[in-house]
């Protein structure tokens, strides 16, 4: 199935604190602000909060396996990261696809994180994919 204009993909997921550590030995960024919740609970934020690139992370497994899906390759991402997220809460992304060119297999996509149920909003951006087959 071919992208149109408007198209839209939502999907609700979270994060563990396993997954924060994990993230953490993977990149090297151990900062306490994420793993320490004695240090966390001395911050503003009062408990600890996922790392940014984490959260996000959400976009490419959705836009690389599920929406357009598999063969999506990454050629520009923009994120802004408007509010912290944490562990075990429930988030929502809503994809919606803004610009389409077939001639040269491109997308912009806007993604927006929610936490779900409400209107706060935790993240958006906006992707550049290329698609051979389905752009």
């Amino acid at each position: 199935m071919l992208l149109e204009i408007g198209d839209t993909y939502r999907q609700s997921f979270s994060f563990s604190q396993e997954d924060v550590i994990k993230f953490a030995e993977v990149t090297g960024d151990k900062n306490p602000l994420h793993l320490d919740a004695e240090f966390a609970a001395t911050t503003r934020f009062k408990r600890p909060i996922i790392h940014g690139h984490l959260s996000s992370s959400v976009f490419t497994r959705i836009l690389g396996m599920e929406f357009p899906g598999e063969g999506s390759i990454y050629m520009k991402q923009e994120t802004e990261y408007m509010f912290p997220m944490f562990v075990d809460t429930e988030y929502e992304v809503i994809f919606t696809v803004m610009i389409v060119d077939r001639e040269k297999h491109v997308a912009e996509i806007t993604g927006e994180v929610y936490i779900k149920g409400t209107s706060r909003r935790t993240i958006r951006g906006l992707a550049t994919l290329m698609h051979l087959t389905k752009i």
